[in-house]
């Protein structure tokens, strides 16, 4: 009957410890976020719709939480590196393979921005 009794009091701790717990993980996700914070879920989400890796991800947050417009960067002078990365990213998205690759990636990478280079 002892027996009994210990595991039923163990039983009864261990939910109350847990329905605990639980309220303590409901509250810190009901907080409320700092406008920095608020401003790198937004800037993450927009980063994700824009399919971002990379380094063109990097500038694109570094100017997003900075409060710049996503235009901005776009319109500075990229490196070639950064063009190379952004021209291959762009044709990714657009499944391009051979011939149509190379006509695009060389299109692209010759345009003053990479931004700018035509949809084909």
């Amino acid at each position: 009957m002892l027996l009994k009794t210990s595991m039923l009091a163990l039983a009864f701790t261990l939910s109350v410890a847990s329905v605990s717990a639980f309220a303590q993980d409901a509250a810190k996700t009901t907080k409320t976020l700092t406008p920095q914070q608020q401003r790198m879920v937004d800037c993450n989400a927009q980063a994700k719709t824009k399919a971002l890796a990379g380094a063109e991800r990097k500038t694109f947050m570094s100017s997003c939480l900075k409060g710049e417009t996503a235009a901005a960067p776009a319109s500075a002078k990229q490196t070639q590196q950064e063009k190379m990365t952004t021209c291959s990213t762009e044709a990714k998205t657009k499944k391009l393979k051979g011939a149509d690759r190379k006509t695009f990636m060389s299109t692209c990478l010759k345009s003053d921005s990479a931004a700018a280079a035509p949809a084909h």
